[in-house]
């Protein structure tokens, strides 16, 4: 049948299994918009309230999900509003399609009226990027768009569609969702080599990143841990790969990871790296990152094999996969000693100390908001102190269960994202914890919350500055506080949430925790609901790795004297 070329673009996303878009029209996406007015009984569309907020939202949706997240903006500043959330998207690996407007094709190149080259802008920030030159090749490539970013390494995809195109007809056929692209086959002797390093091992060490979970291995994960006898640990985009709760946790590595996370690693003899790129956050100094161990090095992405550290043997292919054959391989092992050493140890992890006129602290906060969902909350973060504290005391049960900005660390993040997640996740409760300073950056996604119902809850951790870098000021840069104190900002969060429909709740002492945080659990059954946290200034993220320092030895206190 001939259709114009905005209904093929939405006919070719049911055929995708999109059920759900995030954008905001403008002239160069009117067509499209139309035909998304005429399917609004097949397709959910949700206008936000700035291009970027859409991005995260699709963003959010897409990691909660598993499945491709879908955003639309027009052209010119609607296409280059969305920058900043396909590059998270890219750093992190998430499966996103991002739909963009342009000027008609005879205007191309002439600067017209909000025309920009967006293809040439994202090309360094995708798995690949098109524009569409004619209406008989829009549908294949919408199709083509689905698959790379679904296939191998997860990741954004831009279509680019002048605005003649979408007005143009061509014959349509439908056409089922192809599946991934496959992986060349697994390497036998790569598997052998790792079998026979965990078979000699006494104190191997599983260290977890975002690709267990983009693979939807963690029960693969969960059987190889057993067999190895063997501690295990994450990265921040790995929160939620290996169950929390279990013994065998010993938290996150890097930067804000554990003592008893570094202890481990410097004791270990082998080192088991899943899915994970070994971000500098993580490794500190490359030269001495596991330096008493075998490095084995499992992932999707040969590019990362190699690439900030050197290891001693490498398997690539899709993780369920490598798992489940390894897994084939190996024997049940038992590693008595090494295993009361570090999951028995007392490390001296850090506890929170709030103030006198302050006591509050994020980490009974936090904690508390775990007992209360059982851990079975969605978490969103911003970046910054808000994001570490929510990777250390929420026990993450499940994957897909911890979203946040990790390689591209972007403040403002977190609301958008938490937004997309609730939508593919309506039975879920969804928690966005923020900083006061990464909380403003977007705000105005609480608009998005109320206008559609989106009903989740916003932490907003108030210490009036920007928390980490403070924090790096007191300790690198001779308590010169530049810029980081926000004490001229007086937003009363409970005027901001009414002008917005949405009840704000305050936590100001330790006895509002429990009742506050049930009532918000409560209101947003129903609605969504904010929650101001008041924290003191110089409550700080421990432990600490200084950045390109060996991880060994955190830092577990830091001196407040002026």
């Amino acid at each position: 049948m001939k259709l114009s070329g905005s209904d093929i673009i939405v006919e070719c996303l049911l055929e995708q299994g999109a059920d759900t878009v995030f954008g905001y029209p403008g002239g160069a996406v009117l067509n499209i918009y139309d035909s998304l007015y005429k399917y609004s009984d097949k397709i959910h569309h949700i206008i936000t309230s700035h291009e970027q907020g859409a991005c995260h939202a699709a963003d959010g949706y897409a990691r909660s999900t598993g499945r491709t997240g879908v955003v639309i903006a027009t052209s010119g500043p609607g296409a280059t509003n969305l920058i900043t959330g396909i590059a998270t998207a890219y750093m992190d690996s998430v499966p996103l399609v991002a739909i963009t407007g342009n000027v008609s094709r005879n205007l191309l190149g002439l600067d017209s009226f909000q025309e920009v080259d967006i293809t040439g802008i994202t090309m360094p920030i995708t798995k690949h990027n098109f524009i569409v030159q004619n209406v008989e090749d829009l549908a294949d490539t919408i199709r083509l768009a689905f698959r790379i970013a679904s296939s191998g390494r997860k990741g954004p995809v831009l279509i680019d569609i002048p605005k003649d195109i979408t007005a143009a007809f061509a014959e349509y056929e439908k056409q089922p969702a192809q599946a991934p692209f496959e992986l060349p086959e697994l390497d036998n002797a790569d598997l052998d080599r790792a079998a026979e390093l965990i078979k000699n091992s006494v104190r191997p060490y599983i260290y977890t990143g975002g690709g267990v979970i983009a693979s939807d291995a963690s029960e693969e994960l969960k059987r190889l841990a057993e067999l190895c006898d063997a501690p295990v640990s994450s990265s921040l985009m790995g929160q939620g790969a290996y169950d929390e709760t279990d013994r065998r946790y010993i938290g996150m590595l890097g930067m804000h990871g554990t003592v008893k996370a570094a202890y481990a690693l410097n004791h270990c003899d082998l080192f088991i790296g899943i899915g994970t790129r070994f971000s500098d956050r993580v490794t500190g100094d490359t030269s001495v990152f596991g330096k008493n161990a075998k490095i084995i090095h499992i992932d999707i992405d040969p590019a990362e094999f190699n690439k900030n550290i050197d290891v001693y043997t490498t398997v690539s292919g899709d993780v369920k996969a490598v798992l489940s054959a390894l897994c084939e391989k190996i024997e049940q092992k038992h590693n008595p000693e090494w295993c009361s050493e570090v999951l028995d140890g007392d490390f001296g992890e850090p506890v929170q100390q709030g103030t006198e006129e302050l006591p509050v602290t994020p980490q009974a906060v936090i904690s508390k908001l775990d007992e209360l969902t059982n851990g079975e909350a969605v978490i969103s973060t911003e970046v910054g102190q808000n994001q570490m504290w929510a990777a250390q005391y929420y026990n993450y049960r499940k994957p897909r269960h911890f979203i946040s900005s990790g390689g591209l660390g972007t403040m403002g993040f977190g609301l958008g994202a938490s937004l997309g997640a609730k939508v593919g996740n309506p039975d879920k409760t969804v928690v966005n914890i923020a900083g006061d300073g990464s909380f403003a950056m977007n705000l105005n996604e609480l608009i998005t919350a109320s206008a559609h119902g989106i009903n989740i809850i916003q932490l907003v951790i108030n210490n009036h500055v920007l928390g980490m870098v403070r924090q790096w000021q007191r300790l690198f840069y001779e308590k010169h506080f530049s810029q980081t104190t926000l004490d001229a900002r007086h937003i009363d969060y409970v005027k901001l949430g009414e002008a917005f429909g949405i009840k704000t709740l305050v936590i100001e002492k330790n006895e509002d925790i429990q009742p506050v945080l049930s009532e918000a659990l409560e209101i947003s059954k129903s609605a969504p609901v904010m929650v101001e946290v008041r924290i003191d200034r110089d409550i700080n993220v421990l432990p600490m790795i200084p950045a390109g320092k060996p991880v060994v030895d955190p830092i577990t206190a830091i001196s407040l004297d002026d």
